[in-house]
Protein backbone atom coordinates (compact mmCIF):
# COMPACT_ATOMS: atom_id res chain seq x y z
CA UNK A 1 0.00 0.00 0.00
CA UNK A 2 2.83 2.38 0.89
CA UNK A 3 4.62 1.62 -2.38
CA UNK A 4 1.56 2.66 -4.39
CA UNK A 5 1.35 5.81 -2.24
CA UNK A 6 4.95 6.67 -3.14
CA UNK A 7 4.13 6.08 -6.81
CA UNK A 8 1.07 8.36 -6.58
CA UNK A 9 3.14 11.19 -5.09
CA UNK A 10 5.87 10.80 -7.71
CA UNK A 11 3.28 10.79 -10.53
CA UNK A 12 1.65 13.91 -9.08
CA UNK A 13 4.96 15.77 -8.80
CA UNK A 14 6.01 14.65 -12.30
CA UNK A 15 2.76 16.04 -13.73
CA UNK A 16 3.43 19.35 -11.96
CA UNK A 17 6.74 19.34 -13.81
CA UNK A 18 4.80 19.58 -17.09
CA UNK A 19 3.37 23.03 -16.23
CA UNK A 20 6.06 24.81 -18.23
CA UNK A 21 5.16 22.90 -21.40
CA UNK A 22 1.61 24.28 -21.41
CA UNK A 23 2.74 27.74 -20.28
CA UNK A 24 5.07 27.88 -23.30
CA UNK A 25 2.17 26.90 -25.60
CA UNK A 26 -0.07 29.67 -24.24
CA UNK A 27 2.79 32.19 -24.30
CA UNK A 28 3.38 31.37 -27.98
CA UNK A 29 -0.29 32.21 -28.55
CA UNK A 30 0.43 35.71 -27.29
CA UNK A 31 -1.04 35.52 -23.79
CA UNK A 32 0.65 37.38 -20.92
CA UNK A 33 1.69 35.68 -17.67
CA UNK A 34 -1.30 37.07 -15.76
CA UNK A 35 -3.67 35.97 -18.54
CA UNK A 36 -2.23 32.45 -18.30
CA UNK A 37 -2.75 32.57 -14.51
CA UNK A 38 -6.40 33.51 -15.15
CA UNK A 39 -6.87 30.79 -17.78
CA UNK A 40 -5.46 28.19 -15.39
CA UNK A 41 -7.57 29.43 -12.47
CA UNK A 42 -10.87 29.56 -14.39
CA UNK A 43 -10.44 26.22 -16.19
CA UNK A 44 -9.30 24.50 -12.99
CA UNK A 45 -12.22 26.01 -11.04
CA UNK A 46 -14.64 24.46 -13.55
CA UNK A 47 -12.94 21.06 -13.36
CA UNK A 48 -12.71 21.02 -9.56
CA UNK A 49 -16.37 22.11 -9.26
CA UNK A 50 -17.49 19.11 -11.33
CA UNK A 51 -15.40 16.87 -9.10
CA UNK A 52 -16.88 18.45 -5.97
CA UNK A 53 -20.41 17.81 -7.20
CA UNK A 54 -19.52 14.13 -7.46
CA UNK A 55 -17.96 14.08 -3.97
CA UNK A 56 -20.98 15.77 -2.41
CA UNK A 57 -22.37 19.26 -1.97
CA UNK A 58 -21.15 19.37 1.64
CA UNK A 59 -17.66 20.12 0.32
CA UNK A 60 -18.91 23.50 -0.94
CA UNK A 61 -19.85 24.60 2.59
CA UNK A 62 -17.47 27.09 4.27
CA UNK A 63 -17.82 29.62 7.06
CA UNK A 64 -17.67 33.21 5.80
CA UNK A 65 -15.34 34.20 8.62
CA UNK A 66 -12.80 31.70 7.24
CA UNK A 67 -12.64 33.27 3.79
CA UNK A 68 -9.36 34.99 4.77
CA UNK A 69 -7.69 31.56 4.67
CA UNK A 70 -8.70 31.04 1.03
CA UNK A 71 -7.81 34.62 0.12
CA UNK A 72 -4.39 33.73 1.52
CA UNK A 73 -4.01 30.46 -0.42
CA UNK A 74 -5.76 31.74 -3.56
CA UNK A 75 -4.62 35.36 -3.89
CA UNK A 76 -1.53 35.94 -1.73
CA UNK A 77 -0.13 32.53 -2.67
CA UNK A 78 -1.53 31.01 -5.88
CA UNK A 79 -2.09 34.18 -7.93
CA UNK A 80 1.22 35.72 -6.90
CA UNK A 81 3.34 32.58 -7.20
CA UNK A 82 1.85 31.56 -10.56
CA UNK A 83 2.44 35.04 -11.95
CA UNK A 84 6.08 34.99 -10.78
CA UNK A 85 6.62 31.37 -11.86
CA UNK A 86 5.24 31.86 -15.37
CA UNK A 87 7.32 35.03 -15.80
CA UNK A 88 10.43 33.18 -14.62
CA UNK A 89 9.75 30.40 -17.15
CA UNK A 90 9.50 32.95 -19.95
CA UNK A 91 12.56 34.98 -18.90
CA UNK A 92 14.89 32.07 -18.06
CA UNK A 93 14.29 28.33 -18.52
CA UNK A 94 11.99 25.61 -17.19
CA UNK A 95 14.78 24.08 -15.09
CA UNK A 96 15.80 27.36 -13.44
CA UNK A 97 12.17 28.36 -12.78
CA UNK A 98 11.37 24.99 -11.19
CA UNK A 99 14.52 25.02 -9.04
CA UNK A 100 13.95 28.57 -7.76
CA UNK A 101 10.35 27.57 -6.98
CA UNK A 102 11.80 24.92 -4.68
CA UNK A 103 13.32 27.56 -2.43
CA UNK A 104 9.81 27.52 -0.90
CA UNK A 105 10.71 25.14 2.00
CA UNK A 106 13.39 27.58 3.13
CA UNK A 107 10.84 30.42 3.12
CA UNK A 108 8.36 28.19 5.01
CA UNK A 109 11.02 27.49 7.63
CA UNK A 110 11.84 31.20 8.10
CA UNK A 111 8.16 32.22 8.30
CA UNK A 112 7.40 29.36 10.71
CA UNK A 113 10.13 30.63 13.03
CA UNK A 114 8.56 34.11 13.00
CA UNK A 115 4.85 33.16 13.00
CA UNK A 116 4.71 29.85 14.88
CA UNK A 117 7.71 30.17 17.19
CA UNK A 118 9.60 27.21 15.71
CA UNK A 119 13.22 26.95 16.84
CA UNK A 120 16.14 27.69 14.55
CA UNK A 121 18.61 24.80 14.65
CA UNK A 122 22.04 24.08 13.20
CA UNK A 123 20.57 21.73 10.61
CA UNK A 124 18.06 24.37 9.52
CA UNK A 125 20.99 26.73 9.05
CA UNK A 126 22.77 24.09 6.95
CA UNK A 127 19.61 23.63 4.87
CA UNK A 128 19.50 27.38 4.21
CA UNK A 129 23.14 27.37 3.10
CA UNK A 130 22.52 24.38 0.81
CA UNK A 131 19.51 26.17 -0.70
CA UNK A 132 21.59 29.29 -1.31
CA UNK A 133 24.43 27.26 -2.88
CA UNK A 134 21.91 25.33 -5.01
CA UNK A 135 20.43 28.57 -6.34
CA UNK A 136 23.95 29.90 -7.02
CA UNK A 137 24.75 26.77 -9.06
CA UNK A 138 21.51 26.90 -11.02
CA UNK A 139 21.84 30.58 -11.89
CA UNK A 140 25.54 30.28 -12.79
CA UNK A 141 26.69 32.66 -10.03
CA UNK A 142 29.33 30.23 -8.74
CA UNK A 143 30.91 29.76 -12.15
CA UNK A 144 31.04 33.50 -12.79
CA UNK A 145 28.63 33.06 -15.68
CA UNK A 146 25.43 34.48 -14.25
CA UNK A 147 22.92 33.27 -16.85
CA UNK A 148 19.86 34.80 -15.23
CA UNK A 149 18.61 38.37 -15.42
CA UNK A 150 17.80 40.22 -12.20
CA UNK A 151 14.12 40.18 -13.17
CA UNK A 152 14.25 36.41 -13.74
CA UNK A 153 15.93 35.85 -10.37
CA UNK A 154 13.39 38.02 -8.54
CA UNK A 155 10.50 36.28 -10.30
CA UNK A 156 11.98 32.90 -9.36
CA UNK A 157 12.47 33.80 -5.69
CA UNK A 158 9.03 35.47 -5.69
CA UNK A 159 7.49 32.20 -6.89
CA UNK A 160 9.23 30.34 -4.05
CA UNK A 161 7.98 32.87 -1.49
CA UNK A 162 4.42 32.77 -2.90
CA UNK A 163 4.47 28.98 -2.94
CA UNK A 164 5.57 29.00 0.71
CA UNK A 165 2.58 31.16 1.66
CA UNK A 166 0.29 28.28 0.65
CA UNK A 167 1.73 26.16 3.47
CA UNK A 168 1.35 29.00 5.96
CA UNK A 169 -2.30 29.77 5.18
CA UNK A 170 -3.06 26.12 4.49
CA UNK A 171 -1.88 25.25 8.01
CA UNK A 172 -4.96 27.05 9.31
CA UNK A 173 -7.35 25.74 6.63
CA UNK A 174 -6.60 22.02 7.04
CA UNK A 175 -7.82 22.15 10.63
CA UNK A 176 -11.41 22.72 9.44
CA UNK A 177 -11.75 21.75 5.77
CA UNK A 178 -11.10 18.85 3.41
CA UNK A 179 -8.41 18.92 0.75
CA UNK A 180 -11.08 19.18 -1.98
CA UNK A 181 -12.70 22.21 -0.32
CA UNK A 182 -9.38 23.98 0.21
CA UNK A 183 -8.30 23.33 -3.39
CA UNK A 184 -11.63 24.48 -4.82
CA UNK A 185 -11.89 27.74 -2.86
CA UNK A 186 -8.21 28.44 -3.46
CA UNK A 187 -8.80 28.39 -7.22
CA UNK A 188 -12.10 30.30 -6.91
CA UNK A 189 -10.28 33.13 -5.12
CA UNK A 190 -7.41 32.93 -7.59
CA UNK A 191 -9.85 33.24 -10.50
CA UNK A 192 -11.62 36.22 -8.91
CA UNK A 193 -8.29 37.99 -8.40
CA UNK A 194 -6.54 37.12 -11.67
CA UNK A 195 -9.33 37.66 -14.24
CA UNK A 196 -9.67 41.44 -13.58
CA UNK A 197 -5.86 41.78 -13.59
CA UNK A 198 -5.53 39.84 -16.86
CA UNK A 199 -7.11 42.63 -18.94
CA UNK A 200 -8.53 40.33 -21.61
CA UNK A 201 -9.53 42.12 -24.81
CA UNK A 202 -11.55 41.12 -27.87
CA UNK A 203 -8.24 40.41 -29.63
CA UNK A 204 -7.28 37.95 -26.87
CA UNK A 205 -10.55 36.04 -27.26
CA UNK A 206 -9.95 35.94 -31.01
CA UNK A 207 -6.66 34.09 -30.35
CA UNK A 208 -8.45 31.28 -28.52
CA UNK A 209 -8.13 28.47 -31.05
CA UNK A 210 -7.33 24.75 -30.73
CA UNK A 211 -3.81 25.43 -29.43
CA UNK A 212 -5.23 27.67 -26.69
CA UNK A 213 -7.79 25.01 -25.77
CA UNK A 214 -5.06 22.34 -25.70
CA UNK A 215 -2.86 24.52 -23.49
CA UNK A 216 -5.72 25.41 -21.13
CA UNK A 217 -6.89 21.80 -20.77
CA UNK A 218 -3.35 20.59 -20.28
CA UNK A 219 -2.62 23.26 -17.68
CA UNK A 220 -5.86 22.68 -15.75
CA UNK A 221 -6.34 18.90 -15.96
CA UNK A 222 -2.91 17.36 -16.64
CA UNK A 223 -0.82 19.85 -14.64
CA UNK A 224 -3.27 20.84 -11.89
CA UNK A 225 -6.29 18.61 -11.12
CA UNK A 226 -4.62 15.22 -11.72
CA UNK A 227 -1.46 16.09 -9.74
CA UNK A 228 -3.55 17.24 -6.77
CA UNK A 229 -5.57 13.99 -6.89
CA UNK A 230 -2.49 11.77 -7.09
CA UNK A 231 -0.56 13.76 -4.49
CA UNK A 232 -3.42 13.91 -1.97
CA UNK A 233 -4.10 10.20 -2.44
CA UNK A 234 -0.47 9.48 -1.63
CA UNK A 235 -0.59 11.69 1.48
CA UNK A 236 -3.07 9.25 3.04
CA UNK A 237 -0.22 6.80 3.67
CA UNK A 238 2.89 9.00 3.43
CA UNK A 239 3.98 11.76 5.83
CA UNK A 240 4.08 15.29 4.36
CA UNK A 241 7.84 15.49 4.94
CA UNK A 242 8.51 12.33 2.93
CA UNK A 243 6.08 13.49 0.28
CA UNK A 244 7.86 16.82 -0.17
CA UNK A 245 11.15 14.95 -0.68
CA UNK A 246 9.59 12.66 -3.31
CA UNK A 247 8.06 15.73 -4.95
CA UNK A 248 11.53 17.09 -5.77
CA UNK A 249 11.27 15.02 -8.96
CA UNK A 250 9.29 18.01 -10.31
CA UNK A 251 12.32 20.20 -11.23
CA UNK A 252 14.01 17.20 -12.88
CA UNK A 253 10.91 16.62 -15.03
CA UNK A 254 10.74 20.36 -15.82
CA UNK A 255 14.40 20.26 -16.85
CA UNK A 256 13.75 17.23 -19.08
CA UNK A 257 10.81 19.02 -20.74
CA UNK A 258 13.04 22.04 -21.37
CA UNK A 259 15.77 19.88 -22.90
CA UNK A 260 13.61 17.68 -25.14
CA UNK A 261 10.98 20.20 -26.22
CA UNK A 262 12.78 23.56 -26.14
CA UNK A 263 16.49 22.64 -26.49
CA UNK A 264 17.39 24.22 -23.15
CA UNK A 265 20.95 23.44 -21.96
CA UNK A 266 21.53 21.38 -18.81
CA UNK A 267 25.01 21.73 -17.28
CA UNK A 268 26.66 19.75 -14.51
CA UNK A 269 26.46 22.85 -12.33
CA UNK A 270 22.67 22.96 -12.71
CA UNK A 271 22.46 19.27 -11.81
CA UNK A 272 24.59 19.98 -8.72
CA UNK A 273 22.20 22.81 -7.83
CA UNK A 274 19.23 20.43 -8.08
CA UNK A 275 20.97 17.93 -5.78
CA UNK A 276 21.86 20.63 -3.22
CA UNK A 277 18.27 21.92 -3.06
CA UNK A 278 16.99 18.33 -2.81
CA UNK A 279 19.41 17.76 0.08
CA UNK A 280 18.19 20.93 1.81
CA UNK A 281 14.55 19.82 1.53
CA UNK A 282 15.51 16.37 2.87
CA UNK A 283 17.23 17.91 5.90
CA UNK A 284 14.26 20.18 6.64
CA UNK A 285 11.94 17.17 6.66
CA UNK A 286 14.01 14.75 8.74
CA UNK A 287 12.20 13.45 11.86
CA UNK A 288 13.54 14.69 15.18
CA UNK A 289 15.43 11.49 16.04
CA UNK A 290 17.15 11.35 12.66
CA UNK A 291 18.22 14.99 12.96
CA UNK A 292 19.98 14.14 16.25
Amino acid sequence: MKTSAYVNIIIGAALWGLIGLFVKILTAQGFSSMQIVAIRAVSTSICISLLMLKLGRRHFSVDLKDLWMFLGTGVASLTFFNFCYFNCINTSSLAIAALLLYTAPAFVMLMSIILFGEKFSLLKGIALILTFLGCACVTGALSGEFSLTLAGLLYGLGSGFGYALYSIFGKYAVKKYSSATITAYTFYCCALASVPLANFTAADFAKMDFSTLYGAIGLSIIATVLPYLFYNKGLIYVAPGQASILATIEPFVAAAVGIFFFNEPLTMLKILGMLLITAAITILNLPGKEKK
